[in-house]
């Protein structure tokens, strides 16, 4: 049920953003007196998404559901975000386990990714497989000193955020340094009308939760609230956070960059040396965000801003496992898989850990797809 929820919000955000960046880009066009190398009009609209949502049924955890007489699959945690899950397919004989996205072990707000007995063939994700995530108490102690040492600057916490897990695992870590008086009391503001969707989400549905985050929902306490927390929803009230004095820290969206409200907030802060621009996610070739990474001058919204604003990456707080939490979860496993395809990773990560676990689990076949090749199985 949550995913259901999740998945509507997204569907409907999508929408909405890409009807607007077809227009801004359309317009953008036309004041440049150029065409684009593709049309300006959006993959899809709301009218769209609302004919997908009556075709949505929710399937919890662990059980069976049956697609044929031949074919049945199972959901299972997979600790990524809020309803993330494995799929095991069972079909002929085979039994065929689908990763997606699989989440880090010890997480403070979702549960520990599910252990899995067997599987013939698994298709594995690989997007940190071959890097170590730093420590979430060095990750912790990162995001205190930056807004430690750009409140005393005088600047702006630009924090790209990703609405779904992100924004709220942030938050919580905000009301944390908060409690525990490491941080002072800045006005923060959630400039993301999906993400503040999604935390009511988190809230509603409490009992995906895991330690601490549970208990305290169990009474009553959000671990998503503090004060001088602003939900910004209108795009009135985005544009007036420009407008404040001294520091505040803004978490907008998108995660990487590549639209939102985020874009704006860019605008305001890059060029300044006092302010920070924090990326507590990965960050795709291609995208804003990993060009901000590692360029000294960027594109945004048409015109061009040198990146004079301290840049850090907090990986940390990353929702994908890292290379040892991969390698961890797939030794959870009774029986190891006869065969593992490896996918959703750079060639050269893909490549790096191959190797790994062609040395760790020498009796598996480890299959490094291309697109659109097939496989009989």
């Amino acid at each position: 049920q949550p995913t259901i929820e999740i998945t509507k919000i997204a569907l409907l955000d999508s929408a909405k953003l890409m009807v607007e960046d077809a227009e801004k880009k359309r317009k953008r066009h036309q004041k440049e007196g150029r065409k684009g190398p593709y049309p300006e009009i959006p993959l899809y609209e709301v009218k769209d998404v609302e004919k997908v949502f009556p075709l949505f049924e929710g399937v919890a955890y662990n059980e069976e559901v049956k697609l044929s007489p031949k074919v049945k699959i199972v959901f299972y945690d997979a600790g990524h975000i809020l309803g993330s899950s494995f799929v095991k397919i069972f079909a002929n004989g085979k039994v065929i386990l689908f990763s997606g996205d699989i989440g880090r072990f010890g997480n403070p707000i979702l549960k520990d990714p599910t252990e899995i007995e067997n599987s013939d063939i698994l298709i594995m994700e690989t997007t940190y497989g071959d890097k170590i995530h730093e420590d979430r108490k060095i990750a912790e102690e990162k995001l205190q000193n930056i807004i430690n040492e750009t409140n005393k600057k005088g600047g702006n916490i630009v924090i790209p955020t990703f609405a779904i897990e992100r924004a709220q695992e942030v938050l919580y870590y905000l009301k944390k340094l908060l409690i525990e008086n490491k941080i002072p009391h800045l006005i923060t503001f959630l400039d993301s009308p999906m993400a503040i969707e999604i935390t009511e989400v988190f809230k509603k549905y409490f009992s995906y939760l895991d330690g601490e985050a549970e208990e305290l929902l169990n009474k009553k306490i959000s671990p998503f609230d503090f004060p001088l927390l602003h939900f910004t929803k209108s795009v009135e009230e985005s544009k007036m956070i420009n407008h404040i004095k001294g520091s505040c820290i803004i978490m907008a969206g998108s995660g990487m960059c590549t639209g939102g409200r985020i874009k704006h907030h860019l605008v305001s802060n890059i060029e300044r040396k006092e302010s920070s621009i924090v990326f507590v996610g990965y960050q795709a070739k291609g995208t804003l965000g990993r060009e901000i990474l590692e360029k000294s001058e960027v594109r945004i919204l048409g015109n061009f801003y040198k990146v004079k604003a301290h840049v850090e990456k907090i990986d940390g707080f990353s929702a994908h496992a890292d290379k040892e939490e991969l390698i961890k979860w797939l030794c959870s496993f009774k029986k190891i898989p006869e065969k593992i395809f490896l996918v959703h990773g750079e060639e050269e990560v893909i490549n790096e850990f191959s190797i790994i676990i062609k040395d760790k689990f020498p009796h598996s076949q480890i299959i490094i797809p291309s697109y659109l090749d097939e496989f009989e199985i």
